[in-house]
């Protein structure tokens, strides 16, 4: 383990970050979850998907 990432974990142990910005963190990736889930066992509608550039 290297030695900046036991400094850092320290810092957040002394100052950890607060309820608002652990629950923003957790939409945020509650967002992205169900983005995946959807794209993975729906998939995207013929509207949101880009088109392949063609290689010549």
């Amino acid at each position: 383990m290297n030695f900046r990432w036991l400094l850092r974990a320290k810092r957040w142990a002394q100052n950890p970050p607060s309820e608002k910005q652990v629950k923003l963190f957790l939409v945020i990736l509650a967002a992205c979850i169900a983005i995946g889930l959807i794209e993975h066992y729906i998939g995207w509608p013929d509207w949101a998907k880009t088109e392949r550039a063609r290689v010549r």
